[in-house]
């Protein structure tokens, strides 16, 4: 069933597709997304809003796909399975089977994990390790502040982080019950007690390190695979559900703070992309709006460094894709024209994340 007159409020006063394009300052590539609404579709397109190739799956996303080096797509895909209702909000973001999928739509690999959720990523060893998510022991539940009660009252989960090899065997897993501190690690107040931590990114780092973020607790972190610990944590209870701490050739991380928990003039919550150094927690580059709260996704959202500079972001909620120079100037804009219901029974145009690639790197085309 079409969405009602009022669903359509946002199609109907959004402007969609390329709203700007500074070809001078502009970097230029091809940028692939998937919009969250709908049946499951993967777009690359162009400078000029075209589509140039696409994926259609058959799930929905959930959330995401990238591309590999040799071309393929790495996609969580959605599975409604015997988990969909553990709590309210686990099926708006839970994944279930992670893929690589050729250009052409052939599944080459797949693995599956009922708990999957939010992330994959494929390392240069070629393992794959994603979020994966577990229930919280009633002893330790007791001990984790912060948060409010849920309405339906089904316990706490928190999150592993899982990695398998190319035949889908495990060869490592970190738990946030074994290894965060219930004393650092609190809830936000206004995040519900059915998760202790929400991951919403886990990606590989050299030297056999993981960094991960927690929504939940505006904290990311890296661990040493090696002893399990989290070897650098920041949290700024600021950040409120920050996503996508992306590292940079430099040794920093890029990362997308939501903003939920900030306000602007004691008011209005506001987002901003900023890049830290771990070594010295220096925020060294950081992208806001003027007024602050012109730029804001409350949730999902992330955002890539390019290869000459500027910065891809992507402000999910709206759908919103633009790249910034340096000096955070907005030189090419593009608004998601997809829309589609999602799992929720909201109509949206929102993408969890969107990636950007050179010619070079698209052997297909």
């Amino acid at each position: 069933m079409p969405p009602s007159f009022d669903q359509q409020v946002i199609r109907r006063t959004m402007r969609t597709g390329v709203t700007g394009h500074n070809r001078e300052k502009a970097e230029q590539g091809y940028v692939l997304y998937t919009p969250l609404g709908g049946p499951g579709r993967t777009l690359l397109i162009d400078m000029a809003g075209e589509t140039v190739h696409e994926w259609t799956h058959d799930r929905r996303p959930g959330l995401y796909g990238d591309l590999l080096p040799n071309g393929n797509l790495l996609y969580g895909a959605k599975i409604r399975d015997e988990t969909w209702d553990i709590f309210a909000m686990w099926k708006a973001f839970k994944g279930g089977e992670i893929r690589e999928v050729a250009p052409d739509g052939t599944v080459v690999w797949r693995h599956a994990d009922p708990m999957h959720h939010h992330d994959q990523r494929r390392t240069d060893a070629g393992t794959t390790l994603y979020l994966s998510l577990e229930k919280v022991p009633d002893e330790l539940e007791k001990r984790i502040h912060g948060g409010h009660p849920p309405p339906d009252g089904k316990g706490m989960y928190a999150d592993m982080i899982v990695e398998v090899d190319a035949a889908g065997a495990e060869i490592w897993r970190w738990r946030a019950i074994e290894h965060l501190d219930p004393e650092l690690e609190r809830l936000s107040d206004s995040e519900p007690r059915w998760e202790w931590t929400h991951g919403n990114t886990v990606a590989p780092l050299g030297d056999d390190r993981v960094v991960f973020s927690m929504r939940a607790t505006s904290t990311i972190g890296i661990i040493d695979k090696a002893s399990d610990k989290v070897v650098w944590r920041y949290r700024v209870p600021q950040m409120g559900g920050q996503h996508d701490p992306r590292p940079l050739p430099n040794g920093n991380l890029l990362v997308y703070d939501n903003g939920t928990q900030r306000r602007w003039m004691g008011v209005l919550p506001h987002s901003r992309v900023f890049e830290i150094d771990p070594r010295t927690d220096g925020i060294v580059w950081e992208y806001t709006d003027t007024p602050p709260f012109n730029f804001y996704s409350q949730q999902i959202s992330g955002a890539v460094r390019l290869p000459g500079g500027n910065t891809l972001i992507c402000e999910g909620a709206r759908g919103r894709l633009f790249q910034v120079t340096p000096e955070g100037e907005t030189v090419w804009e593009f608004i998601n024209p997809v829309f589609g219901e999602t799992v929720m029974g909201f109509d949206v145009n929102m993408v969890f994340r969107a990636f950007f690639y050179t010619r070079e790197e698209l052997p297909f085309l």
